[in-house]
């Protein structure tokens, strides 16, 4: 039990650095030069275009620039195994490098059944393909290819989705979508149309989120949508610290055409190493590898029992702990979560070796009527951890969450 609280006490700001990188599953979309003159349109109108969208063929190249305003994560991201047997290839490890730094991805799709995307990285590249039933990965550098069977997929796959309906109670027409969007942001959001932009050559709106509520790390998040198709072109994410946005993604170039069939072919480079049902092996081995290996780096702090450890404890999991939810303070933009953990407050010189430099550069001190504690940064969520072990977390600023915990909230 000793063991566990003081593993603990490393989950907060590993944590963070996982709840910001998880930012990037926002991303649809990029670039711009010139404001074309369009009609003018009101933010409803121009949710209703994008609910109404069903684009199904597109390709082209897609950038992505992140800055979560984190330390260098690489010591503690996983790295593949050598020897072979396709955890070179893996999607999971290899879409993990998206968080941070800048990408270039080629994409293409047509319809539910058919993708590719290829992660270009200098002279190397690594490549998703989804055709049917199959799906490959490859990754040059280690000239590994995975493949599955999808069972969802194949003939006919795709007509089938398409025929599903909405849920009962969701909205079933692009107005009715419209309306529930705006009566959601209520008085916590702000929703209109920001202009006009060019997007790969093609003109788009911008459509403007930002919120009313004071203390929120989001200064505005803003979506190019193509003023033809109301498909989303860019997303741009920034923050109220400034600089670079944490995320902006989007088009560089794009085409609605249908891509050939052939962009969809796969066949293992010469010499490579296949491994076939690579999935069901990693899932035995757990997903941060065997026996709860990150990486090199022996046990996840906190996670040397799964789930059920005081990482899946934080986090409202089952197990030890897992008794102790969250508390929402507050709504909207500044909604912040607290949990009591009982676990001391981290100890830099007490982490491993090397994730210290990365805690020196994620925590502030800081004290107040609650007591002392830490703040771990970034530049959308942040957490308080106090010194007998109480965390807040939220999408908003370090004062906001010292303020909480200075009114016993």
């Amino acid at each position: 039990m000793a063991a566990q609280r003081k593993a603990s006490r490393y989950i907060v700001p590993v944590a963070v650095a996982g709840v910001a990188a998880a930012t990037i599953g926002l991303v649809p979309a990029l670039a711009a030069a010139g404001d074309p003159d369009l009609p003018n349109v009101t933010a409803q109108q121009l949710i209703e275009k994008i609910a109404a969208s069903d684009t199904q063929t597109v390709s082209g190249t897609v950038t992505i620039g992140t800055d979560l305003g984190l330390p260098s994560i690489a010591g503690l991201l996983p790295s593949a195994p050598a020897g072979g047997g396709g955890e070179g290839a893996d999607p999971s490890a290899k879409l993990t490098e998206l968080i941070s730094g800048s990408h270039t991805l080629r994409v293409a799709a047509d319809g539910p059944d058919r993708q590719k995307l290829t992660i270009l990285d200098g002279s190397d590249e690594y490549t998703l393909v989804h055709n049917g039933a199959d799906v490959w990965a490859y990754d040059s550098k280690s000239n590994e290819v995975v493949h599955e069977k999808d069972a969802a997929a194949g003939k006919g796959a795709g007509k089938d989705r398409k025929a599903e309906k909405a849920p009962k109670g969701m909205p079933a027409t692009p107005k009715e979508l419209a309306d529930e969007v705006l009566k959601a942001a209520g008085d916590t959001t702000s929703i209109s149309v920001g202009g006009t932009a060019k997007v790969a050559g093609r003109d788009a709106y911008q459509l403007v989120i930002k919120p009313k509520q004071a203390g929120s790390m989001v200064e505005s998040v803003k979506i190019a949508v193509d003023a033809s198709t109301g498909t989303p072109l860019k997303f741009t994410l920034a923050s109220v610290d400034g600089g670079k946005p944490v995320l902006d993604a989007g088009f560089t170039k794009v085409d609605f055409g249908k891509p050939d069939a052939s962009a969809f072919d796969f066949k293992a480079p010469k010499g490579a190493k296949v491994t076939e049902g690579a999935a069901d092996k990693a899932g035995k081995a757990g997903k941060f590898g065997k026996d709860g290996k990150f990486g090199e780096h022996g046990p996840v702090p906190g996670m040397e029992k799964g789930f059920g450890g005081p990482l899946g404890s934080l986090m409202g999991g089952a197990g030890e702990g897992g008794k102790n939810h969250p508390e929402v303070i507050g709504e909207g933009w500044t909604a912040i979560a607290k949990l009591d953990t009982g676990a001391k407050a981290p100890k830099t010189e007490e982490a491993p070796k090397e994730m210290q430099g990365f805690l020196d550069g994620l925590g502030d001190k800081v004290s107040g009527k609650f007591g002392s504690g830490t703040v771990f940064k970034t530049k959308i969520v942040n957490a308080l951890m106090t010194d007998d072990g109480r965390v807040y977390v939220g999408a908003v600023t370090p004062q906001a969450l010292v303020d909480a915990a200075n009114a016993g909230k």
